[in-house]
């Protein structure tokens, strides 16, 4: 991914917490040199120092058949927004869009025990919907594994994480103040995540 300087985003804590709370991604993988996407949530998590990224396939998507052949991608970016010139101090400028985005780099690898995928099924419940814990658990077992032979589990370990936070960084102080305000009052969500991304960035600064 192509990254200015001032883009450029490195502490992993931060990037953590963006891609487990924007957890609906789209993994990438390549056959016969075509790419092929699929739109999945993930579990994030960490594991002896690495990012794991944990979810799983319907068994009918022949997607899962590539995941351990090459290097992965899963790419995590939900917030974005317009930013019109109407913010800026001189005419002479153009629009522009702001928005951050991870492209998280690794090796796949399926998961194929009966036992181990119960628990990516269960991490996933526990993860999006632990009110809905008591239901499954409550659930016949034959109903459980019909369900489990319908998927393919699978893992990746992160190798290379590329992150980018591009919030208007080039722009005065003044103008990331009128964008942050014109933003905040947006009624677009997505606008309003935006502003407040940009309001921790200055003040992460001072």
């Amino acid at each position: 991914m192509y990254i200015p300087k001032a883009n450029l985003t490195t502490n992993d804590e931060e990037i953590v917490s963006f891609m487990k709370r924007f957890s609906f991604a789209t993994i990438i993988t390549s056959k016969d040199n075509f790419p092929i996407a699929t739109h999945l949530p993930f579990v994030v998590s960490t594991r002896d120092g690495d990012i794991v990224l944990t979810s799983h396939f319907a068994k009918a998507n022949d997607q899962w058949q590539d995941i351990e052949n090459n290097t992965v991608l899963a790419i995590f970016s939900e917030p974005h927004a317009y930013v019109s010139t109407k913010n800026y101090d001189k005419k002479l400028n153009v629009p522009t869009w702001n928005y951050i985005s991870i492209h998280a780099y690794g090796q796949g690898k399926l998961i194929t025990e009966t036992g181990k995928t119960l628990e990516v099924l269960e991490k996933m419940i526990d993860n999006f919907e632990t009110s809905y814990r008591s239901q499954w658990d409550g659930f016949p077992e034959d109903y459980k594994l019909k369900m489990l032979k319908g998927i393919i589990a699978f893992e990746v370990v992160v190798t290379d994480l590329q992150a980018k936070k591009k919030l208007s960084q080039n722009r005065t102080e003044t103008e990331q103040q009128k964008i942050i305000d014109t933003l905040s009052k947006s009624v677009d969500t997505n606008e309003k995540i935006i502003a407040q991304y940009m309001k921790n960035n200055l003040l992460n600064k001072s």
